[in-house]
């Protein structure tokens, strides 16, 4: 019997996380962590039984006491809360799905338990995957990606034993569907609403996923993860823009063969897989009809137009903590897009003058990782204000 931790349980992850759990005879959730969604926390707290759950707001989660004061469910509240969660030693598997930089020291404190790290937070490979791989490497934990690209390149890797993988993987190429912009010019983006970009052609996803989707910065912030998680040089990394959102990611190898891995645009699948590899166990929902698909087509990004992308590839090179300083600037401007504080377009240009200003600091340790994060936050919000 597996003992589950969700880190997200609201979100888009986390709901599809249930579904699977519900679906399965031999996994027992063993505690849940929200944001502020205490009306759907305490739906599932009900169905689900756990031991713990946890709200990042603290106000909310002394409401949510109240709410389940007739069940066995300790509630707990705010960022030690969800440490504790990731951490505490009654359950062996973790869902990481925190949304942004939240997510990263209940990811570190999972690994450095020992636990399956399930990850579904890119932000934390991309603010600290040295210090993650470090402590599984300590603890002797394990950490499974749940992003659909990363699950689709770690499927295809399955294929090539691990002593011969890094001579015989010339590169990853992961795919993009483009988002709901795909083709345009930055003309046409200059007047783009957040209603306009919420609108994605294949995904269900959250807001900020995808809006980042919609930047190509989502791409950008998976290469940077993928880097993390497959011990790669970004420049063996490539992106396809590939709009049906079949073929999840590839491989290539040094005789000229291609590994794809495909489904249908659904997480279950990959969250299945992180949850019971290396077995597979049969799942009746949304099966691939490649007739039906009839075309698959395939593009290289824009990214004179989508420049979050480039900028990714730039972070990566400068390495140490720019990386942090990205996806910091980029929670911030994502956000205030959202609020119709900046345009579209503003988004990728804040970024690319944060980065300009920052003084990358080398083998970051948590700590300097946090300072990171910080100020390219408050350097985003400056710039903001300046435009």
């Amino acid at each position: 019997m597996m003992n589950l931790t969700i880190l997200g349980s609201t979100g888009s992850i986390g709901t599809q996380t249930l579904e699977v759990v519900e679906a399965s005879d031999n996994i027992k959730v063993r505690a849940l962590g929200a944001g502020r969604n205490i009306k759907l926390l305490e739906e599932q707290i009900r169905a689900f039984h756990p031991r713990y759950a946890c709200v990042a707001d603290e106000k909310l989660a002394a409401e949510l006491k109240v709410k389940v004061a007739d069940t066995e469910t300790e509630i707990l509240s705010g960022p030690e809360g969800m440490e504790f969660l990731a951490g505490e030693p009654g359950s062996d598997t973790v869902i990481a799905a925190i949304v942004g930089f939240a997510g990263l020291v209940p990811s570190l404190a999972a690994a450095k338990a020992g636990k399956r790290l399930a990850l579904a937070n890119k932000e934390t490979l991309v603010s600290g995957g040295d210090l993650v791989r470090q402590a599984l490497s300590e603890s002797g934990g394990e950490m499974i990606p749940v992003d659909s690209e990363h699950s689709a390149v770690f499927q295809c890797l399955e294929a090539i034993p691990v002593p011969r993988r890094e001579a015989e993987v010339k590169q990853i190429i992961l795919t993009a569907s483009g988002g709901p912009f795909a083709g345009r010019t930055r003309k046409e983006l200059s007047d783009i609403t957040p209603e306009a970009a919420l609108k994605h052609p294949n995904w269900d996803m959250g807001a900020k996923i995808t809006i980042d989707s919609a930047t190509l910065m989502n791409k950008g912030l998976e290469v940077l993860e993928a880097a993390q998680l497959f011990c790669v040089s970004a420049d063996k990394i490539g992106v396809v823009v590939h709009r049906q959102s079949i073929i999840h990611s590839m491989i290539e190898l040094v005789d000229g063969a291609v590994l794809a891995q495909l489904g249908v645009p659904d997480m279950k699948l990959p969250i299945q897989y992180a949850l019971t590899y290396p077995e597979r166990l049969p799942m009746q929902d949304n099966r691939l009809n490649l007739a039906q698909v009839g075309t698959l087509t395939f593009e290289e990004p824009d990214t004179k137009t989508f420049r979050c992308l480039a900028l990714a590839y730039e972070a990566a090179k400068a390495g140490h903590t720019m990386p942090c300083v990205l996806n910091g600037a980029n929670e911030v401007a994502v956000s205030l897009f959202l609020q119709k504080k900046i345009g579209f377009l503003d988004i990728a240009e804040i970024l690319e003058r944060v980065m300009q200003s920052h003084k990358v600091v080398e083998r970051p340790e948590l700590f300097d990782i946090i300072e990171a994060d910080r100020w390219a936050r408050e350097e985003a919000l400056r710039l903001s204000q300046l435009s």
